[in-house]
């Protein structure tokens, strides 16, 4: 399955637009409930008010939560973009740290997070466990965990290292585009020879194929 996931999505990358390692961090803080599109059009106004670290602990809140307020949730994110600076500036010199155990440290982080900055900017292997990411391989049988450190625990043990980073590029882009949520586009997979989830959604292949996202239209919440 998940050498059918390469085929089927050669091109599954990071969503998210960065040029940096801190940009990468603060647009997937500011990822949370909301698509990736929607972080897209807000982070080059705020880079451009705020290039760095430094420039985002001094912010003001009021003009930097007028910034973020398309993103939702957009008060506590503000509160964690402040703290998210401030903690750099004041435990690593400004600098995102590359390390696991440093990035889980700092405010609005978690490994969800940690792993997509590790594997998207510093080239270390993570398994980024989204809801995509956990809803998927349940579906496939792979696990039944529901939490995500676990998920990421069983998966890490099926999936070789240096294809974690990729790995989760190519599920995170089938359970936008294929498998959905609510209506999985079964016919139209190409993991359902394998998968035991199979039937779920419309097995019919025109019908299926409708359900199937252009990438432009895949982003959704």
């Amino acid at each position: 399955m998940a050498r059918e996931l390469a085929d089927i999505h050669p091109d599954a990358h990071c969503e998210l637009d960065f040029a940096t390692p801190l940009q990468l961090l603060v647009a997937t803080v500011l990822s949370a409930q909301t698509t990736d599109r929607t972080v897209n059009t807000v982070t080059p106004a705020l880079f451009a008010r705020y290039p760095d670290a430094a420039a985002l602990a001094g912010a003001d809140r009021e003009e930097l939560e007028a910034i973020l307020k398309p993103t939702g949730f957009f008060r506590a994110k503000a509160t964690s973009v402040l703290g998210l600076g401030r903690a750099l500036v004041e435990r690593f010199d400004g600098e995102v740290p590359a390390r696991m155990e440093d990035l889980v440290t700092l405010p609005g982080v978690g490994r969800k997070t940690a792993n997509v900055v590790l594997g998207n900017a510093f080239g270390v292997p993570g398994l980024t466990v989204d809801t995509h990411f956990g809803r998927l391989v349940r579906r496939f049988g792979w696990t039944a965990e529901e939490d995500p450190v676990k998920v990421e625990a069983v998966v890490a043990e099926l999936v070789p290292k240096k294809e974690w980073t990729d790995f989760s590029h190519r599920v995170i882009f089938h359970g936008r585009r294929v498998c959905h949520a609510k209506k999985a586009a079964c016919g139209a997979c190409g993991l359902a020879r394998w998968c035991p989830s199979y039937g779920i959604g419309p097995r019919e292949p025109d019908t299926a194929a409708a359900l199937v996202k252009s990438p432009a239209a895949s982003d959704t919440a």
